[in-house]
């Protein structure tokens, strides 16, 4: 302890116990991007023992310029962000059993792979997965830091059930549209880092037991217009639906998008009702009309302008349209529905 971790054993707030408390304990990150790729990062360097990494998503190039995590090997090879950032991370500190799970979070595995951890940390791009976790969080009384950031700005909080309001108290139950995304506005790397940064600061603080230290509210940063705010946390609202009433919207809807559009790309993600497809089998299918490239985690087909990603579990990501019928067209023609 004295030795890797020494630095972080002399900040008096952590110490020798808090040190041991972050090695026994367990966290998971949802999505391996430019935040959970920085968030992930920090964690695993601090020594925490046990690191869950969620994403459904593959490296391509574009992601270099502020995914921390990656190389330009990563994305030639199309590696799943999950084992990719897994191999790194386990190089970075073998103390910690880094588990990477290649997934897209729905209803169907979210309390599975989140409800046996001590902190969740949002690394996602999208409201949809954060009502989920909410859901898992406060369904299983979880804390977690919410996240998100694009252009040059960021908003951050640390969620604890029962003792603070939930994502439902902070934004409505439902997110609906018109937010900015890095599709719209770009995103610049200092905020990603800077935003991970505070969420991993309020998971160090928690599991070490400095629960006085924790941030009472929302947080707001815009590092071009060099803005640092924090809005104290409201009361909790007794007629919230989800902390309030317990009704878990986003577990309970019992949906799946077929597609999915991905932030910053020219990819249409598209999951099938039944799930699970042979590799193998489709790939000499696939031959015929494309090359093919195989891996142990995925199959890639080159079809000209447009490109399949196809996963085990039959997800598949069009790359080269942002039309969902399109893309639809495409799965049901060259793997079939």
């Amino acid at each position: 302890m004295r030795g890797r971790y020494s630095r972080q054993v002399l900040f008096r707030p952590i110490g020798e116990a808090g040190q041991r408390r972050l090695m026994d304990a367990r966290v998971a990150v949802v999505g391996m991007g430019a935040l959970g790729t920085a968030i992930a990062t920090q964690l695993v360097r601090a020594g925490v023992g046990f690191v869950r990494l969620i994403d459904r998503d593959i490296v391509e190039s574009s992601n270099l310029q502020r995914q921390s995590l990656y190389d330009e090997r990563d994305a030639e090879d199309a590696l799943p962000k999950a084992e990719a950032a897994a191999a790194k991370l386990r190089a970075a500190n073998g103390d910690v059993q880094v588990v990477p799970v290649v997934a897209d979070l729905t209803w169907r595995n979210a309390e599975a792979l989140l409800a046996d951890v001590d902190v969740i940390v949002d690394g996602t791009d999208n409201f949809q997965v954060r009502y989920l976790i909410n859901d898992v969080a406060v369904k299983h009384h979880i804390p977690w830091a919410y996240g998100g950031a694009v252009s040059s700005y960021g908003t951050t909080a640390f969620i604890r059930p029962g003792e603070t309001p939930c994502l439902v108290c902070l934004f409505g139950p439902d997110p609906g549209g018109g937010h900015d995304t890095c599709d719209t506005v770009g995103v610049i790397a200092p905020v990603v880092n800077l935003i991970a940064s505070l969420q991993v600061a309020e998971v160090l603080k928690h599991l070490t037991g400095n629960r006085e230290a924790l941030n009472p509210g929302l947080t707001h940063v815009d590092v071009w217009q060099n803005v640092f705010r924090t809005v104290a946390f409201g009361p909790r609202r007794t007629d919230c639906p989800c902390c309030g009433r317990r009704e878990f919207a986003s577990l309970s809807a019992r949906a799946d998008s077929l597609t999915v559009s991905m932030c910053g790309r020219h990819t249409i993600q598209v999951r099938p009702e039944r799930p699970g497809v042979n590799l193998e089998r489709i790939a000499q299918r696939l031959r015929k009309v494309g090359p093919v490239r195989m891996n142990p985690h995925l199959l890639r087909c080159d079809l000209g302008a447009i490109q399949i990603t196809l996963f085990p579990d039959g997800r598949a990501l069009i790359h080269g349209t942002d039309d969902p019928v399109e893309a639809r067209g495409l799965y049901a023609r060259y793997i079939g529905m």
